[in-house]
């Protein structure tokens, strides 16, 4: 937590039990609801560098929220690895580990979920009543558009960072729901990302194009899947803070308090 960010760790509804939800915003404020921002992560989940992502975007004048995506399997400290994802052979064990698991959490089991956390943002004490903003990471970012689409009205931009998967064969394909959203989208995908191929972000490209949808999609060169995430070897320090920079430009544009 940043001197100038205010963080906790809450209790919230979801679909089948409560999860816990990390909520960080401004330490300091003159009164007036902030926008609401709602945080998707990737398979890792909740720990310390996401806590340090959310506190950095509540930092420009948000509130965050952060759900524990995999509460079915327990709580965010017992999901959450307990070795160095920065040894590549200790990454490579988690994935092993969780993946099984993570792969059941499509868009048809998170719905009811997904729509609970943003009705648990818009509903807390000191978020504006407009649409709120939702970044998504990995498969964060594929929820992250299949909730703006069930909820075109409550969502008013998407961010999206390598995320992988987004043009298949399934029924909650996200390029297949494009159409529905009315938020802007931003992404940014990775450069050498084996879950999104060239040719796949060329179909990404042209769904976004087809559906009408505001957007902007860019390839960061010389970035791998999870570019983002200083805690995993993927880490690229220039492409995060590009992808700081866009996100804090795409939420001044289009959230108002």
């Amino acid at each position: 937590m940043t001197p100038d960010v205010h963080g906790e760790t809450i209790t919230v509804p979801a679909a089948f039990g409560d999860t816990e939800m990390y909520v960080a915003r401004p330490a300091v404020s003159d009164g007036r609801p902030l926008p609401g921002v709602l945080f998707i992560t990737d398979v890792i989940g909740l720990r310390p560098r996401i806590r340090a992502m959310a506190d950095r975007i509540a930092s420009w004048g948000y509130v965050v929220a952060v759900p524990h995506l995999f509460y079915r399997y327990g709580t965010a400290d017992e999901w959450a690895p307990v070795d160095d994802l920065l040894l590549p052979e200790t990454l490579g064990a988690f994935f092993r580990a969780v993946m099984p698991r993570a792969s059941t959490l499509t868009f048809d089991v998170a719905r009811a979920d997904l729509i609970a956390y943003l009705g648990a943002l818009r509903s807390m004490p000191g978020v504006s009543a407009g649409p709120i903003g939702v970044t998504g990471y990995c498969m964060g970012g594929r929820l992250a558009l299949n909730l703006a689409a069930a909820r075109p009205a409550e969502v008013a931009a998407v961010g999206i960072f390598h995320t992988g998967n987004l043009v298949t064969d399934a029924p909650d394909s996200p390029h297949l729901h494009l159409v529905d959203i009315d938020a802007f989208v931003l992404a940014i995908h990775a450069d050498k990302d084996r879950s999104l191929p060239r040719t796949a972000v060329a179909q990404f490209a042209h769904a976004l194009i087809s559906s009408g949808v505001t957007h902007s999609a860019s390839v960061y060169p010389g970035a791998a899947h999870g570019y983002t995430m200083s805690d995993i070897p993927a880490y690229h320090h220039e492409a995060a803070e590009h992808h700081f920079a866009e996100l804090e430009a795409l939420f001044r544009r289009t959230l108002t308090a």
